[in-house]
Order: C-alpha cells, then structure tokens, then sequence
C-alpha cells in the first residue's frame, strides 16, 4: 500500500540569498530512530548547515539540528551530530572533485520526506555570493513584486 504524500519540508532560506546554485543533488539521510519521527513532526532546521567529505570519501551533513523526540526514552540521539548521505557513486566523485576548486561548496537546500516515506536532503552545489550580487537580487525580487501588484 503506497503511503500517503507527506507535506512537511524544512528549508534552508538563507541558502538562496547566500549562495548562487550550480547544481542540485537528492540525497537519502542516514537516521536513527528518533531522528525520522522528530523530522516527520516538522522539528528540524538546516540553518548553517553544510556537507563535507570524510578522509574515507563519505559525505556528511553537518548542523542539521534535528530536536530530541518528546516522547523518546534513553535511545534519545544528538540533535547536532553529523549525518551521513547517500548517493550514488559517480555522483559523490563529481561533488568531491567540485568541491575541490576553489570557491565552491555543498549546502542543504531542503529537507523532506519522499513518496516512499523516506527522509530526503536536496543538497546543492554553490558558490558564495558577493556583495552586489545580493544587492543585484533584492533589486530582481522587488521588480517581480511590483510587476505582481499592477
């Protein structure tokens, strides 16, 4: 029986203002137990977040808060640990060899639970953006408002 299409997504606001994307990934998340229900009750936050790569080529997530679940008893989890992902192969190569140049990074962009019921990460490839660019997207944004309004 397919389960039913979940509505709960965490996201990463400053992440667009900061960052220019170059590429967007989907990622699976490695979660304990309480972690999924904590996720699936909205209790999560990507702010500051970012992925890096361990010395053994995995990627992790790191500073994804995820709270502590109400209801829990001693198997609670750290709501600030790092996270593994789950990509495929080619993909995490492509990533690694990204992020090595200069400039360019790995942020969380969106958290959410998948049609199959499983938590995903959409994560991004960006680089920062400068000053007058951020200038530049508060001048598109107030343009599309005004144009909206009449």
């Amino acid at each position: 029986m397919p389960k039913a299409k979940s509505n709960i997504e965490v996201k990463n606001k400053r992440a667009s203002f900061d960052y220019e994307f170059i590429e967007t990934f989907v990622a699976g998340i490695v979660l304990c137990g309480t972690e999924i229900k904590s996720i699936r009750a909205g209790k999560a936050s990507l702010v500051d977040s970012f992925c890096y790569f361990s010395p053994q080529g995995e990627l992790y997530v790191k500073n994804m808060h995820v709270a502590e679940y109400w209801w829990g008893t001693f198997n609670r989890h750290d709501p600030k640990r790092d996270r593994k992902l789950l990509l495929q192969r080619r993909e995490l190569r492509k990533l690694a060899r990204a992020v090595k140049e200069k400039g360019l990074t790995i942020i969380a962009v969106k958290l959410f639970i998948s049609e199959g019921g499983y938590a995903k990460l959409l994560i991004a490839l960006a680089r920062g953006k400068k000053e007058y660019d951020k200038r530049h997207s508060i001048k598109d944004k107030d343009m599309r408002r005004e144009q909206e309004r009449g």
